[in-house]
Order: structure tokens, then C-alpha cells, then sequence
């Protein structure tokens, strides 16, 4: 059940249901997640800065149970998002930050309960 959440500077106009089902698709893909698992929420039109830059740019946040806790899984999956990211949005790679977070069982909860019981 992967989390995604993505901030930027750029308009709500370049976050359409197309580039949301578009990422969907292809995250669940890099993370090897099945489609209905995931969870993305993207907040567009912040004030940020990345490399000292106030360019257009994204950070994401990814969150996951067993498929972010190594650097040799997130480096396969952070080629794969910056592919989609930088192909779909405009963005230079330099324009990109992605943070990985490895998510146990019972530190999401659904249907009442957590995932370690599901």
C-alpha cells in the first residue's frame, strides 16, 4: 500500500486526472505494487526552492511496506519515476527530489485495523 505524495511549484493545471492515473500506473509499475494499493496526493503551487532554485520543480515523498528499504530497490525505482516525472512534467532531473521511506506492517492502518493484521 504505497503512499505517494508530491509537492510542487507548479500549477494544479499540470496535475490533471490523466497525470494522476498516468503516475499511478507507472509508480505502482517501478514499486512492483498493484494499481488499487496506491495512494497519491500531489499539492501544487507551493513557494519552494531546490539547489537554490526556485524553477519549477517537485519533491516527492514515497512510502511503502517492503519495497523501499534498500538503496538498490530505490535506486531502480527513483530511475523510473524520474523517467516519468521528467517526461510528463518538463523537468530537468536537477528539478526533481525524491525521498524514500520503508513503512512496516503496523505502521498503516485500514479497515480498522492495521496491515499486519490483513
Amino acid at each position: 500500500m504505497p503512499f505517494i505524495n508530491v509537492q510542487s511549484n507548479l500549477p494544479a493545471s499540470s496535475f490533471s486526472e490523466d497525470f494522476l492515473k498516468s503516475l499511478c500506473s507507472s509508480a505502482a509499475a517501478a514499486l512492483g505494487k498493484p494499481e488499487d494499493r496506491m495512494n497519491i496526493v500531489v499539492t501544487p503551487g507551493l513557494p519552494m526552492l531546490i539547489s537554490g532554485s526556485c524553477s519549477p520543480c517537485v519533491m516527492l515523498s514515497v512510502s511503502a511496506i517492503g519495497v523501499t528499504d534498500t538503496a538498490d530497490k530505490n535506486k531502480e525505482h527513483s530511475a523510473k519515476i524520474f523517467e516519468f516525472l521528467t517526461k510528463e512534467l518538463g523537468l530537468t532531473e536537477d528539478r526533481v527530489v525524491i525521498q524514500f521511506h520503508a513503512l512496516q506492517p503496523h505502521q498503516v492502518g485500514k479497515k480498522g485495523t492495521v496491515m499486519s493484521f490483513l
